[in-house]
């Protein structure tokens, strides 16, 4: 039998893919009595397409128009049991997802635990481009992901994690439902350094988290049972074009082929012609940029970037695809950047230059930034590698 959002989607045709009609339905659960028009506000939908919409969802048995749209008792019952929100506190899901950390009281709790939690984590490792975000960062990354309806009843991926977002996520689960939490909710964790991973398991088995921890090399690709399982990911990888393209390829082999699904992307704020190579790539995967948020990120000690990053919040089209898929064989981390000697291949014409040390330029985002000498074209393979 063929679900709410199944026969919805049949009768509308949306490039923006099923999930919205989910979201709709949500925010219908949410806020009973709810406008056409807001429904369209929170669904980034146009008004037509958001009626249409809410139409064929009044056919299939879901929704009702009564002061407003509200789900029926069917309708209701689809989404505390199919969508995962059984004893979910609406209430406080509806001033979570509206206010943000401006909703402090109701997760004051938790917060006060992250941070006790975040005092007693790892030290990190600046050889592989860890730092300490804030807790009010991780929990502000969580808190995006409940206000996207990616959280609750989910497969969620964290792509490294010693900013102990999946931890956030828990917490953030946990005070949602202060019961059992969603039964439905999955946040697993992978990442090369078994410190944070131990750590985490640690946190995990003493509050009854849902997470699962996973020690992997990103320069290899994912185990094949973990590819094609999750509705959104998190990263934040080493800040270098390389690190960004790897931990956003890996991510998406992870997430299920479906479009509008989120990537969370925290990273450093660039230069304009790195911005834009940074872009360049984004499009190449065939990802869509939804917002970009300055100076989200908080981190402690990282004066190099000025202790802010940027969150770029990206969703997935039809044409999402990574861009590295086999092993990974470049400088990746941001020592191993500056003190390699690299030989690029231009895929265009065969043009060789040298990068990095004693290289024309020192990073592969300035030869994509710059082009080829001799064609301008923008791709190139990496042919040989030496540190210096």
């Amino acid at each position: 039998m063929k679900s709410y959002i199944e026969l919805a989607s049949e009768n509308v045709r949306l490039q923006e893919g099923e999930r919205v009609i989910e979201q709709l339905m949500i925010e219908c659960y949410l806020r009973p009595g709810i406008s056409t028009k807001e429904l369209a506000r929170r669904t980034h939908l146009p008004i037509p397409v958001a009626a249409a919409i809410k139409k064929e969802l009044i056919k299939a048995g879901a929704l009702r128009q009564d002061r407003g749209v509200r789900c029926t008792d069917a309708g209701n019952a689809y989404i505390a049991g199919e969508l995962g929100l059984d004893g979910v506190d609406t209430l406080v899901y509806r001033q979570l997802a509206d206010h943000g950390l401006d909703g402090i009281g109701e997760i004051g709790e938790s917060l006060a635990l992250l941070s006790d939690l975040f005092h007693a984590r790892p030290q990190v490792n600046v050889q592989i481009d860890q730092s300490k975000c804030t807790p009010e960062t991780s929990l502000r990354r969580a808190l995006l992901c409940l206000q996207d309806h990616a959280l609750v009843g989910k497969q969620i991926l964290c792509v490294g994690d010693d900013d102990l977002v999946s931890v956030s996520l828990g917490l953030l689960l946990k005070r949602l439902s202060p019961g059992a939490g969603s039964q439905k909710t999955r946040i697993d964790v992978i990442d090369i350094d078994e410190r944070f991973l131990a750590y985490i398991s640690a946190i995990a088995q003493r509050e009854d988290l849902p997470i699962n921890c996973y020690q992997a090399d990103l320069r290899q690709p994912l185990p094949e049972k973990l590819h094609g399982q999750y509705d959104c990911f998190f990263t934040d990888p080493p800040y270098t074009l390389q690190g960004m393209n790897l931990f956003l390829s890996r991510g998406i082999s992870a997430l299920k082929q479906r479009s509008g699904l989120p990537i969370f992307l925290s990273f450093a704020h660039k230069s304009p012609e790195v911005a834009l190579t940074m872009q360049r790539e984004l499009v190449r995967m065939g990802l869509m940029v939804k917002e970009i948020i300055p100076h989200f990120n908080e981190y402690e000690g990282a004066e190099m970037i000025g202790n802010r990053g940027q969150m770029i919040i990206l969703k997935t089209t039809e044409q999402t695809t990574p861009d590295i898929i086999a092993a990974f064989e470049d400088a990746l981390y941001t020592g191993e950047v500056k003190r390699t000697q690299r030989t690029y291949r231009c895929k265009q014409c065969g043009a060789k230059v040298l990068v990095g040390v004693q290289g024309e330029l020192a990073t592969i985002e300035e030869l994509k930034n710059r082009g080829c000498a001799v064609c301008k074209h923008d791709l190139f393979d990496l042919i040989e590698k030496r540190s210096v």
